[in-house]
């Protein structure tokens, strides 16, 4: 027998439509799934937008106010999908009204922030997902079972990257993500939170970091009208980027492995150049989300000259069976939403945490308030310390 579960989307930007569509679409991969997810409320404070989202997907009500959907006895389940800034007040206001938090990252804007939400989430007794997508990639799955598996051999280094030019126009909206009230950090929390996770996913604990922040772009022209997105506001008042465009960082794992951690957000030429080479005595990988079905392996006794092989993606790497019946048959990113979807709903329904949670969240924040610190002191810092 199939439960229906009310669920809700507060903040309806991209990132909600994105949630929305994985509701939609969850069950059609997944048909076994014992959850069957309803559109109850969408919140979004922009006048007309959750409207307008109420009339296209179907959900059963719109508000502005995302403590109606609190206060809401059908919604079981809630998307948090709003600016930074609101993810503490939201997350936890959402767990405490007993209903399941799939959130997005940060999940606020330091590391209290993502704490407040987790003990919130924990207090209740209800689950908390987070959007960190880019480990649901089946080929990221493969690497991460290569590496325990010591197919490579030890980890000796790693390089994560995560560049993007959706911020390189000088005339990009000095929207709330470039303010440190509402936004907090820049590509840290943007772009750098995912290279903590993957990092994290992929080679454990990172014991310590130094890291190096700079911003490129100082000044921006203030948004004259709602915003959606990376929008442009050439002529707007002109008002100061509060936080950072770029960071470089080095990393010293748990392991004894080191790492390469670099996002910009106004990279000129890179559209979404997220991946990771790992490096170990006998082999290495290489993923490039451009390529996301894609994994370059070599392993094997030769070291030197040692070819590497593409292998791609299929039934038996991660989740890919429930998209596509054979190998290098393509996965898209909103894919991977659907993926998180299904983990998130399988965990209401058997009350067992599955894929990224909030306490990878907290983990992933402790990695970003150390590389802030460690940018401001110039010294090497402990992401335990720093959380």
């Amino acid at each position: 027998m199939v439960d229906a579960l009310g669920v809700a989307v507060v903040g309806f930007g991209w990132m909600g439509r994105v949630h929305t569509r994985a509701y939609a679409r969850v069950r059609h991969h997944y048909p076994r799934l014992p959850l069957r997810p309803e559109l109850i409320a969408v919140a979004d404070e922009v006048p007309g937008r959750a409207e307008g989202a109420a009339a296209q997907f179907g959900f059963a009500s719109a508000t502005r106010d995302w403590r109606d959907v609190a206060a809401d006895p059908r919604v079981r389940a809630v998307s948090v999908t709003a600016p930074n800034f609101l993810h503490r007040a939201i997350g936890v206001a959402m767990a405490e009204a007993g209903k399941h938090v799939w959130i997005e990252k940060p999940v606020g804007l330091t590391t209290g922030d993502a704490r407040a939400v987790a003990d919130a989430v924990a207090g209740a007794g209800v689950q908390g997902a987070v959007g960190f997508n880019y480990r649901n990639a089946p080929a990221v799955e493969a690497a991460r079972e290569l590496i325990a598996a010591g197919e490579i051999g030890a980890v000796t280094h790693a390089r994560i990257r995560l560049f993007s030019d959706y911020a390189a126009h000088p005339d990009a909206a000095l929207t709330w993500r470039f303010e440190r009230e509402r936004g907090g950090s820049g590509v840290l929390g943007d772009l750098a939170s995912h290279g903590a996770d993957l990092a994290r996913f992929l080679l454990g604990d990172i014991a310590s970091l130094t890291a190096d922040t700079a911003v490129f772009v100082p000044e921006r022209a203030r948004p004259t009208a709602a915003t959606a997105g990376h929008t442009r506001a050439a002529g707007g008042e002109p008002g100061p980027v509060e936080n950072e465009d770029y960071v470089g960082c080095l990393l010293r794992f748990a392991s004894g492995a080191r790492g390469v951690l670099e996002a910009c957000r106004v990279s000129v030429g890179e559209q979404n150049a997220y991946g990771f080479e790992v490096h170990g005595t006998r082999g290495a990988l290489f993923w490039d989300f451009r390529r996301l079905n894609e994994l370059g392996v070599s392993r094997g006794t030769a070291y030197q000259d040692q070819p590497v092989s593409t292998v791609h993606a299929g039934p038996g790497h991660g989740e890919f069976a429930a998209f596509q019946p054979g190998a290098a048959n393509a996965m898209g990113y909103d894919d991977l939403k659907v993926v998180e979807a299904q983990r998130f709903l399988r965990s209401i329904a058997e009350g067992i945490p599955y894929g990224a949670t909030v306490t990878d969240a907290v983990r992933a924040a402790a990695v970003l308030d150390a590389m802030a610190r460690s940018a401001e002191r110039g010294t090497w810092v402990s992401p335990e310390a720093a959380g």
